[in-house]
């Protein structure tokens, strides 16, 4: 059998609860997907983008929904090893990728201050949306996991003061008509590792050269690395405290809420209090 083959076996047979069972109920939880979407799924050479588009061409293959994929591939600025892995797991993995260039790590490592990986993260997406525009695509789906979301949720009470979490799905506020999708959203990352790991996969992790440099320097210096630390001491103690995090953010209980904002209005509990 094919190694393609094998590695799709994988997916249906030995992760079909963990991570195509997920995959598919994040799908349908969200609506995620409709008749006649044509979807972008952006590959950025890591084991989640890939998986995530293993997942969308078995879901194209036996769902019931009607849609086209389009696999992108934005180059923004990879050495020539980093550019090689991902054409040589795409052609592994049997996925038909489009690869188009941008100066993106040019750009943000020339930073003197602010956070990079923020600018680089809405730059990508905005390049993400413009190829995705270019291949008359209406979505572009993100390889965003569980940890993703409840690392979001904790960094932003620790860090930003607010509450709010990574959405499974969001509409473009520059792209009329466009939207972004995280498939993944209930694949946990350990899954993902295991099936990396089952079927021998070498993948990138971030190449970003600002990356590359400041972890050399100090390791922990990124946030969610420290979340990601965090939530790895928690489950030691409990095995449902990941869950619990994410679980939260869907019961949120408003009669025991001090303020909260909506379309940019601030509400306070005061509004409907009764003496």
């Amino acid at each position: 059998m094919e190694e393609y083959k094998e590695i799709e076996k994988s997916i249906i047979k030995k992760y079909r609860k963990k991570i195509w069972g997920r995959f598919v109920r994040a799908v349908t939880d969200y609506q995620m997907i409709e008749e006649n979407d044509r979807i972008a799924v952006c590959i950025s050479g890591g084991k989640d983008s890939f998986l995530l588009a293993k997942c969308m061409q078995e879901l194209k293959r036996h769902g019931k929904i009607n849609f086209d994929l389009e696999f992108i591939v934005m180059d923004p600025g990879y050495n020539k090893n980093n550019r090689a892995l991902i054409i040589e797991n795409a052609k592994k993995m049997n996925i038909p990728i489009t690869i188009f260039e941008s100066n993106i790590f040019e750009s943000v490592s020339s930073l003197t201050e602010g956070n990079p990986c923020y600018l680089c993260a809405r730059m990508r997406r905005g390049f993400l949306y413009s190829k995705a525009k270019e291949l008359n695509c209406n979505k572009i789906a993100l390889g965003h996991h569980f940890d993703d979301v409840i690392e979001t949720v904790l960094l932003s009470m620790f860090y930003s003061g607010e509450i709010k979490t990574m959405m499974p799905k969001l509409h473009s506020t520059n792209f009329e008509e466009m939207e972004l999708i995280r498939p993944l959203y209930y694949v946990k990352e350990q899954d993902i590792i295991a099936f990396k790991n089952t079927n021998n996969l070498k993948f990138l992790n971030c190449a970003c050269r600002f990356t590359e440099h400041t972890e050399k320097e100090d390791p922990n210096m990124s946030k969610r690395l420290e979340m990601k630390n965090l939530i790895k001491e928690m489950r030691k103690k409990s095995d449902y405290v990941d869950i619990n995090i994410f679980k939260s953010i869907e019961n949120v209980n408003l009669d025991a809420i001090i303020a909260y904002r909506k379309d940019g209005k601030k509400h306070s509990f005061l509004d409907e209090y009764k003496k």
